[in-house]
């Protein structure tokens, strides 16, 4: 069943707002504090486009296919490459080069995001020294809360980063101005192919910019297979859960799978589901559950924990910081993730590890690949609209991709880019392009991360605990997916 396309079902900004404050009002008030860091910059110039977009409101939310249906060679190809300086969309109203000052925020956290954002920036301020950018980093767990505080004190920022999770919120909410006239008149759009616009595009309208690529993978330790006895990566479900076990040796303190049952893991359990053959929603963005088949996913991949003991004991609590520095330190043999976290793995064990793409269900080959995009404030005042344009759009150059992808391993949306030698000569992306050629995109609309952390994410947790079975967490799942939809 086809988890494509739009729904008719209209969403209004007031009922988001209200959703989102009734479900997270502590956070709201926390987001409203100085919780975050801030590093100031004078950025390069990139520029602006004849028309400046006009402002708009919530659309229908949109959903965007989860189907098996990969992201092609030749569909990168057939993209005009962007340089390695500004792209031509970046080209000021009136000719002239952006100055002054915008702000933006970002939920980069760790050291290698850091030091990546630290790097487009100075490639931004080069060639851009008139525009001084302030940056400011909220945690990614508070960021939807902070961007609902910000809109009802309409005090958003000039630009932002806008995960695909959240396109659907964040239009709903009023904080994304449409850039769909900047993005086609400056010749923008034809420079990316088409699926790394989808899930930016809702109802027609264009409201980010991609700025690199979310491309799974997972690591594991070849050494570790070795003394297991196991030929190969597992290219299966079933074989990852068998690995799993074959891999886990208590005498050692190691444990086969490093699996997230904390903050994140709600991502792994839908992916799961969809594996097994279990679609989320239908064509018109309404609940389709399939409860066998989702009940068959959750089943095997709980039992990697709560039958085979072949992830760490930690695991229902355990999220990013916790599966990788187990991974880093030995305690487990496999690790799920995106290609975002290399530079650190790779600081961490040199040549002692591999990847390989993710996992097929039964049913299908589900590994979603994720644009992350850069967005402007839909009330960002009109002299500051040029220098804000040049700084979304410099993230989608071959230089500051790059750039980014050696400091941590964030694949590149701009096709030119993946045709990098400093890319193409690593063999260690192998397995990320294969993940890129089959990839899929996860369905997004309005609610679906409020309700992923609010609902997916705890019903997993309470199977690990032996709180609850994988039907209840199934059916827990499928009625707040109805009540987020509804």
């Amino acid at each position: 069943m086809s988890e494509v396309n739009e729904t008719s079902k209209r969403f209004t900004r007031r009922q988001f707002v209200a959703g989102a404050a009734a479900a997270s009002a502590a956070a709201v008030l926390a987001a409203c504090g100085s919780d975050a860091t801030t590093a100031t910059t004078a950025p390069t110039a990139a520029s602006a486009a004849t028309k400046a977009p006009a402002g708009t409101t919530a659309p229908a939310p949109t959903i965007v296919s989860s189907g098996s249906g990969g992201i092609t060679p030749a569909a990168m190809a057939t993209t005009a490459p962007m340089g390695t300086t500004a792209p031509m969309a970046a080209v000021t109203s009136g000719g002239k080069a952006p100055m002054g000052s915008i702000n933006y925020w970002h939920h980069f956290t760790s050291d290698t995001e850091m030091k990546g954002l630290e790097r487009i920036t100075k490639t931004f301020q080069t060639q851009y020294p008139a525009v001084m950018v302030t940056q400011e980093n909220i945690p990614n767990a508070s960021y939807i809360q902070k961007i609902t505080a910000a809109v009802q004190a309409k005090s958003l920022p000039d630009t932002m980063m806008v995960a695909a999770e959240r396109v659907n919120d964040m239009m709903a909410l009023g904080a994304l101005k449409d850039l769909t006239d900047r993005v086609n008149s400056t010749g923008l759009k034809a420079q990316f192919p088409d699926n790394r616009w989808s899930v930016g595009t809702v109802n027609g309208k264009i409201y980010g910019v991609p700025g690199f690529m979310f491309v799974n993978w997972y690591y594991y330790r070849p050494d570790f297979f070795q003394e297991a006895g196991i030929a190969s990566p597992p290219a299966t479900w079933a074989e990852m859960s068998d690995a799993a076990a074959k891999l886990t040796d208590a005498g050692k303190n190691r444990f086969g799978f490093g699996m997230r049952g904390g903050d994140g893991g709600e991502g792994f359990v839908l992916q799961v589901m969809r594996a097994f053959g279990s679609p989320l929603v239908d064509d018109k963005g309404k609940p389709a559950i399939d409860t066998a088949k989702a009940t068959e996913g959750i089943k095997l991949y709980t039992e990697i924990f709560t039958k085979l003991k072949a992830a760490p004991p930690s695991a229902p609590n355990d999220s990013y910081a916790q599966i990788m520095t187990a991974f880093k330190t030995g305690q487990t043999a496999m690790v799920m993730h995106h290609t975002g976290s290399l530079k650190e793995v790779r600081d961490a064990l040199g040549d002692k590890f591999k990847t390989a793409p993710y996992p097929a269900g039964p049913a299908a080959l589900i590994s979603d690949v994720t644009p992350l995009y850069n967005g402007l404030n839909n009330a960002i005042p009109a002299d500051k609209l040029d220098a804000g344009w040049a700084w979304i759009t410099q993230w989608g150059t071959v230089d500051a991709e790059i750039a980014l992808l050696e400091e941590t391993g964030y694949f590149p949306a701009n096709p030119a880019a993946a045709m990098d030698k400093r890319l193409t000569g690593d063999p260690i992306y192998a397995a990320a392009t294969t993940a890129l050629e089959k990839g899929t995109i996860a369905p997004q609309f309005v609610g679906n991360a409020g309700w992923q952390k609010q609902t997916v994410l705890p019903a997993f947790q309470k199977v690990l605990l032996g709180q609850s079975t994988p039907a209840q967490c199934v059916d827990e799942i499928a009625a707040g997916l109805k009540k987020a939809t509804s």
